[in-house]
């Protein structure tokens, strides 16, 4: 059994490509939200539960699972074949190295990559033509936020109270040079850098956006859904988001499918480079499943360079690795260019802190940097203080 993420039937037909005369891999689908797929996998494996043999983890809570002893180590040969060779359909790709690190914890790859998302800069372009924007040279958040303030639009984020939010500001904070904690592997002992000079020009750009015109109406409960909604209005300007944004429109509304145009993630600091958020899946292999040799088996199928390519097509996550983007079918849906600037995103990309307590760091800052209106120059600070003191069970989430 293979606990998915809900998709648009990218993993049954994958799960279906690596069924053999041995073995029939079956889906079933986890919630919707992330946080609330960590709480039904981190249950039923707390209780050793067999029923669990492959599932579909999302990059944050890899090493809390792992330091946990939940997932069964993968063999050696395998992991090296991920982090070195690989790229063909009889076995595991060699992966980006933002996706083999997204699954390491403490030297080891846990979990294989099996889809890396990353976020791009989203933009009408009737609307840059109005705002006379060349959105061929990098921009700002500032640029954008005044461009779309002047001229009438709305900009499309994330900030509901939720993990997408914090994707936002790890992405804002990493592209300032910062980072929210620092020395991960000491545990609940890492050291706190979300109060920093990158923090501060985070929630500056945060509280630029929510008291901005440019911010749409439901910013305070925007997520992936709403933001794109807000694209594809009148008010459409700008939009983060992932990479399914691509082909959204085309049966609903044509028109905004024709007029989207794409670039690199916005700039927090203007000619220092942009680190777009950094999102995926890796397929973790239960420690309590009763078949743990044919899971790695499956495990292995599943992440091959023409199954990522499949998943692709279907779901619009892209592969994580370049032999999956050689998948002849996406040449035919995106435009080379956009495949290119994918990657580009991925190789630039911030993950998340590699931490087992991310969980916990993720709700301080969503409850210190919510709702976006409230955020200022002293947010940073108190989320540091904040979430220290959770880590250190001095004060409740």
């Amino acid at each position: 059994m293979w606990y998915i993420n809900p998709d648009s039937g990218g993993q049954a037909a994958v799960a279906k490509n690596c069924s053999t005369g041995d073995y029939a891999i079956t889906t079933q689908v986890l919630p919707q939200d992330a946080s609330q797929q960590r709480i039904q996998l981190a249950r039923r494996l707390a209780a050793h539960d067999s029923g669990i043999d492959l599932m579909s983890i999302d990059p944050p809570y890899t090493a809390e699972f792992a330091n946990a002893g939940f997932l069964a180590p993968i063999p050696q040969d395998l992991q090296d074949a991920i982090k070195n060779g690989g790229g063909d359909s009889d076995g595991p790709p060699q992966a980006f190295g933002g996706a083999v690190d997204a699954a390491t914890w403490d030297g080891k790859l846990v979990a294989f990559p099996f889809w890396s998302n990353t976020q791009v800069l989203w933009y009408r372009k009737s609307f840059v033509q109005k705002a006379g924007l060349d959105m061929s040279k990098p921009v700002t958040w500032d640029q954008i936020i005044d461009a779309a303030a002047k001229n009438g639009g709305r900009i499309g984020v994330q900030a509901n109270k939720y993990e997408g939010y914090v994707v936002w500001i790890n992405a804002l904070i990493s592209g300032a040079g910062g980072s929210i904690i620092e020395d991960a592997e000491k545990g609940v002992d890492a050291k706190i850098t979300i109060s920093s000079d990158a923090g501060t020009a985070a929630a500056g750009i945060i509280r630029k956006l929510a008291h901005s015109p440019a911010a749409p109406p439901d910013l305070s409960v925007s997520n992936e859904g709403t933001a794109g909604s807000t694209f594809g209005s009148p008010a459409g300007s700008f939009l983060v988001n992932w990479t399914y944004i691509f082909h959204n429109y085309d049966q609903t509304e044509p028109d905004v499918a024709k007029d989207i145009g794409y670039t690199m993630y916005p700039q927090t600091v203007q000619g220092k480079d942009a680190r777009p958020p950094y999102g995926g899946i890796g397929i973790g292999v239960s420690k309590y499943s009763g078949h743990v040799d044919e899971a790695m088996k499956a495990a292995a199928c599943i992440t091959n360079a023409d199954n990522q390519g499949v998943n692709a097509e279907m779901t619009g996550n892209m592969p994580s690795s370049a032999a999956g983007y050689a998948y002849p079918a996406l040449a035919k849906i995106y435009p080379a260019d956009l495949l290119k600037l994918f990657q580009d995103s991925v190789e630039a990309a911030a993950p998340r802190s590699v931490t087992p307590y991310w969980s916990d760091i993720s709700s301080a800052i969503q409850s210190t940097w919510h709702p976006p209106i409230s955020v200022d120059a002293s947010t940073p600070k108190d989320s540091a203080s904040f979430i220290d003191d959770v880590l250190h069970g001095k004060r409740l989430l």
